[in-house]
């Protein structure tokens, strides 16, 4: 037996607000969390649509405001496609890994 081995304490996790793997009833899965996610995406291109929309007719007079809800639809889902980049090959590299 190694000297002191046995007066070791765990160390704490590290809060950095990710659950954890098994969802046991006090926060959002992994799931639930990008669902929510692609929701706000979607919103966000709904939303830019409908006032590049308005521009055109005429009904915004500001095209910064536009622009700015164009350019932030357009951050998110690249963001998204990255998030969902990763997600594949973290599955494919799980896939290659033998048993």
């Amino acid at each position: 037996m190694i000297y002191g081995i046995d007066q070791l304490k765990p160390i704490p996790p590290i809060a950095t607000g990710v659950q954890p793997t098994q969802n046991d009833g006090n926060g959002e899965s992994f799931g639930d969390t990008l669902s929510s996610f692609i929701g706000g995406v979607n919103k966000m291109q709904l939303q830019a649509g409908e006032k590049t929309e308005l521009f055109a007719t005429g009904r915004i007079q500001d095209i910064h405001e536009v622009m700015a809800a164009v350019e932030e639809a357009s951050v998110s889902m690249a963001m998204l496609l990255e998030i969902r980049k990763k997600a594949l090959e973290g599955y494919q590299e799980l896939m290659r890994t033998p048993v």
